[in-house]
């Protein structure tokens, strides 16, 4: 094991791995339930028009964020783990399926295709040369933009931050005459064991993300008892896993080759011309957000746990997309959306996760949840959110190398960070840097050092915004 992953060398050891494998498994596995949830009920009025259960898509997901996970710790020895993306699954159930109107086993198609590309571009060497293409002033703002990215999500996931029909978004009422505790208990959970974790870090004690995580789940229990009706109405749905395994076996395995490729009932509505048009824009949507989502995620954790070589370039990077591009595959084979590797694995590196033995770790969680899924229920959001908002803060301090008396730079930076967590997608915060990027060279001056590259990629995202956004 020390051999392989070579522990003493990224000065970790077996114990630290296992509690950053924990870690980033208690952070990300809300997606369990979240894309089960999306896929099997997505109006949440039980209609269910992709049809597919929630079993089936449980089990997928799982197998799939085990592969991805897997896979990304013994091939690129990274502490990276993977599931089916927030985001690109939402653009698959809601925007192909029932927009475009393509059946879910069409749709798994298209996955299946951006995943064949992702293998063959990190082949031959091609995807690295389009992460090169990013100019420095774009790649110095993603782990900052990812930062307020993943904050902004634990202080929704523990509903600090809500909807405003006025101003989009607002502070969540903490007024104790016009709220119910109950409504008002989570958050001050939330609060509580972000404080604690900043307080441990400060204090030097390993795996204080961990530490918070299990003590904001046993002071969310522990206050459910001042909460009315708390216990009687705490309901954890259990899925039989002999069920759940039967109902993925049934609807989701190898749906993309028994009936995915058959497009007649979508080409005889719509039409030949449009079915072509639809499949080439939206595997192009499909494969722009997936590649520049990871590549930003695998930058942005190898930044924060010092795993750089000497250009500044993530450390085995090949092969962590390699791995990215075989779990997109094998997840359309299973029968869920794009798997992507997940901002959260800085959760982990913030525990202290250093080798591909995190990812081992966390795949093994994955795996025992598929089993246990009233277990992986019982981890509260607002418990794991708080490590979230954490980690954002320790992912903000890339913003000191950006030059922002500089307007050449400090433009593109601040739309990579801003646009991030403003659109909800890392990928379309990569686009406005890049493409702000350019244009400022252009009419200043510096169209030579714009590299050919850059301009290729840039085309290619106002092609996605205009086609398929």
């Amino acid at each position: 094991m020390e051999r392989f992953f070579k522990l003493k060398e990224r000065g970790t050891t077996v114990k630290t791995e296992f509690i950053a494998g924990m870690t980033t498994f208690f952070a990300m596995v809300y997606i369990l339930m979240v894309n089960a949830n999306m896929f099997a009920d997505p109006f949440g009025d039980g209609s269910n028009p992709l049809g597919v259960s929630y079993g089936a898509i449980y089990i997928a997901t799982a197998i799939s964020a085990v592969v991805g996970t897997v896979l990304a710790g013994l091939l690129s020895n990274l502490p990276l783990a993977q599931a089916s993306g927030m985001g690109l699954n939402a653009f698959f159930v809601y925007t192909v399926c029932i927009g475009f109107g393509l059946s879910y086993a069409n749709a798994l198609v298209l996955i299946l295709i951006e995943g064949i590309v992702f293998i063959l571009l990190t082949v031959t060497g091609l995807r690295k040369k389009i992460f090169d293409a990013l100019p420095d002033v774009v790649r110095v703002a993603i782990p900052s933009g990812i930062g307020l990215f993943i904050a902004l999500l634990g202080l929704q996931n523990a509903g600090i931050v809500v909807p405003d029909s006025s101003t989009c978004v607002n502070l969540a009422s903490f007024n104790l005459l016009s709220q119910s505790w109950g409504d008002i208990m989570p958050m001050i959970v939330t609060l509580c064991t972000f404080l604690a974790i900043v307080i441990m870090s400060q204090k030097k004690i390993r795996g204080s993300v961990l530490i918070g995580i299990v003590g904001g789940m046993a002071l969310y229990y522990l206050l459910g008892l001042t909460v009315s009706g708390f216990y009687a109405n705490f309901n954890i749905d259990f899925i039989s896993p002999i069920e759940a395994f039967e109902e993925f076996g049934e609807q989701s395995l190898f749906k993309v080759f028994t009936e995915g490729l058959d497009f007649s009932a979508y080409a005889s509505e719509h039409g030949s011309a449009n079915l072509i048009l639809t499949v080439v824009t939206t595997s192009l949507a499909f494969c722009m957000v997936d590649m520049f989502d990871t590549l930003g995620t695998l930058y942005a954790a190898c930044e924060r746990a010092d795993l750089l070589d000497e250009n500044g370039e993530p450390l085995n990077m090949n092969r962590g997309m390699l791995s990215d591009a075989i779990a997109t595959t094998a997840g359309a084979i299973c029968g869920t959306s794009t798997v992507t590797t997940f901002s959260e694995v800085n959760a982990g590196v913030a525990a202290g996760g250093r080798t591909g033995l995190t990812s081992v770790f966390c795949g093994a969680f994955f795996f025992v949840a598929m089993f246990l899924s009233p277990i992986a229920q019982l981890v509260p959001s607002c418990a794991t959110a708080a490590a979230l908002v954490y980690v954002g803060i320790l992912m903000m301090a890339s913003v000191k190398n950006i030059e922002w008396d500089n307007f050449k730079v400090s433009v593109p930076a601040f739309l990579t960070l801003a646009v991030m967590p403003f659109t909800y997608n890392i990928s379309y915060g990569i686009a406005f840097g890049l493409i702000s990027y350019i244009i400022i060279s252009v009419f200043c001056g510096d169209i030579k050092k714009i590299k050919g590259s850059s301009w290729v990629i840039a085309l290619l995202f106002v092609a996605m915004l205009l086609l398929t956004h």
